[in-house]
């Protein structure tokens, strides 16, 4: 995909009415719930570009963080930033969080695209000028993988400044999935990235599988470190990086192999973990000796559920979640081979101030020697218990 990046602005930091005096940053308290969108179902982006920002540190990526209190800025009328949502959906508006949204009125428009570099015109218009909140703006469901909004100035000065956004799919008219990672594609392509030290250690495979024509094989050798990590893996990476209050099914199976490694250590299948860049993720399956077992909180965490290990067979799993770094917010809910074997239980499922992203294939502790190999297919993420049964 071709993105054609345009007029990159340099400049000083973001002004009010009198231009070259810097800024001043509105305080803000930074909880779980400082984003919060009206009318709006958030969709996951993949990544976000922009056609550059400061120079001081406000960059695109801050306008994903669930923070009010950083921003992207950029100087000029027609500046833009791009979110690319991984995959062609269909998308109904956006949520807009303006950087001082109560002391200005930005003039601007939404452009949608599906290849990146052929955009079309969906929305014009203004900010109310009266709060710091996220408001939508809403137009008809169009087809598009790529959002862009792009900023003429305010009534203070041509800077553009968003603290937050969010694309905003469209209600809900038969099917909520909002991404699949079946691997029907014959290939990786509908996830983000991949960790692993070679193409053989995560192959799509036609057999064996659980439905459709292909599935994934994760081989894990003791020394594979692709990252320069601890442990050894070879992981796919979605960058779901679901918003906080957001609430989804997700449902995959998982087989091990009939020689997989029975030892008294971590070997992690499946896990969401924190941008953060060490320690361990919010919430981990992995298996524990002849144990699967479900990990919530990092490390010590909570041990929420256990099962036995079975090899050879296919493991269904459905999970539901509230994703807060509140414990009174937050739940999980677990289906384990069509059985219900975790009521909802409330629980912190992100560490405050970070998103997560999933992770999938095979990571463990670098004292096992055995080579390991695991199975997944079927990934589906939904906003509905229907959707994924």
């Amino acid at each position: 995909m071709l993105l054609i990046i345009v007029g990159t602005a340099c400049g000083a930091p973001d002004t009010t009415a009198a231009e070259g005096t810097p800024e001043t940053l509105e305080t803000f308290t930074t909880t779980a719930d400082a984003l919060t969108v009206q009318n709006c179902s958030p969709l996951p982006t993949s990544s976000v570009l922009a056609s550059g920002d400061d120079g001081a540190g406000s960059v695109a990526n801050n306008t994903r963080d669930d923070r009010l209190d950083t921003r992207w800025s950029a100087l000029g009328k027609g500046v833009w930033i791009d979110y690319d949502l991984g995959s062609v959906q269909s998308l109904s508006g956006a949520a807009i969080a303006w950087h001082q949204g109560n002391t200005r009125v930005n003039t601007f428009t939404l452009y949608v695209s599906t290849d990146g570099v052929n955009y079309t015109q969906v929305y014009t218009g203004k900010s109310s000028g009266t709060t710091t909140a996220a408001e939508t703006y809403t137009f008809a469901t169009r087809t598009a993988r790529r959002l862009r909004i792009t900023v003429y100035g305010n009534t203070l000065n041509d800077w553009a400044s968003i603290a937050e956004a969010r694309v905003c799919g469209a209600p809900a008219t038969g099917s909520s999935v909002v991404w699949r990672g079946d691997f029907e594609t014959g290939n990786i392509s509908q996830w983000t990235s991949t960790q692993m030290v070679s193409a053989d250690r995560l192959q799509v495979i036609s057999s064996p599988v659980r439905s459709g024509k292909y599935a994934l094989k994760a081989t894990v050798r003791q020394g594979d470190d692709p990252i320069n990590s601890s442990g050894n893996r070879n992981e796919l990476v979605k960058m779901t990086r679901e918003a906080v209050g957001s609430e989804y099914y997700y449902r995959w199976s998982t087989m091990f192999a009939s020689d997989f490694p029975s030892v008294k250590t971590w070997q992690l299948f499946t896990q969401w973990h924190h941008e953060g860049s060490s320690g361990s993720p919010p919430l981990e399956f992995y298996v524990y000796g002849e144990e699967i077992r479900l990990n919530i909180g990092g490390d010590p965490g909570t041990l929420v559920w256990k099962a036995p290990l079975v090899r050879g067979q296919w493991q269904d799993f459905i999970l539901h979640v509230k994703w807060s770094p509140e414990a009174s917010v937050g739940f999980v809910e677990l289906y384990h081979n069509g059985q219900l074997v975790l009521p909802k239980r409330n629980i912190a499922t992100m560490f405050p101030g970070m998103l997560n992203y999933l992770k999938v294939g095979l990571y463990r502790s670098d004292t096992v020697t055995q080579v390991g190999v695991v199975y997944h297919d079927g990934w589906i993420m939904a906003r509905t218990l229907a959707d994924v049964l």
